[in-house]
């Protein structure tokens, strides 16, 4: 069996979303065990430039949900951006992975020569499919998921490799 650009998407984004889920309920979970409140956690940061944990949930979410609806070529769906909770950082996740489902894997794997335009803040970029998905949309749903973990771990959250893997 040869990869496909839907094989490469599609389950790959919603497996690191299922895992990511499990990431954020052990965060949840330690907040209640420890008696901290879990906006504490949630608002935590790795950095102070850096992004807070909650957004780099959304971030995440949105790079596997912005790259399936690009490739399938659908609209994009809006989410607010106004999680604070690890329960509403979970029902995004699930949304997302949802959404995903949705997708028509025949669409995406014609899609590895598609021309795709986004705007990256003042920027708009360029890419092929393929060259999308494995070079910007893949690392980096891994990148903010990986800095999810980070911030829980950094807090005192019992994760290990596993945790990340699935």
């Amino acid at each position: 069996m040869s990869l496909s650009m839907y094989s490469s998407s599609v389950p790959v984004f919603q497996h690191y979303l299922k895992n990511l889920s499990a990431i954020l309920k052990k965060g949840g979970e330690y907040a209640a065990e420890k008696k901290v409140d879990e906006k504490v956690l949630t608002n935590a940061r790795l950095f102070p430039d850096m992004f807070p944990l909650s957004r780099q949930v959304q971030i995440a979410c949105d790079m596997a949900k912005g790259c399936g609806a690009r490739l399938a070529g659908v609209d994009i769906p809006k989410y607010e951006d106004t999680e604070v909770t690890f329960a509403e950082l979970q029902a995004r996740v699930e949304k997302t992975s949802h959404f995903l489902g949705t997708l028509n894997a025949a669409a995406i794997d014609g899609s590895a020569q598609k021309q795709i335009k986004l705007q990256a803040g003042p920027r708009e970029l360029e890419f092929v499919g393929d060259y999308y998905l494995r070079n910007w949309a893949l690392p980096n749903m891994y990148f903010h998921i990986t800095t999810t973990y980070n911030i829980l771990r950094h807090n005192g959250v019992a994760l290990g490799k596993m945790d990340f893997l699935g």
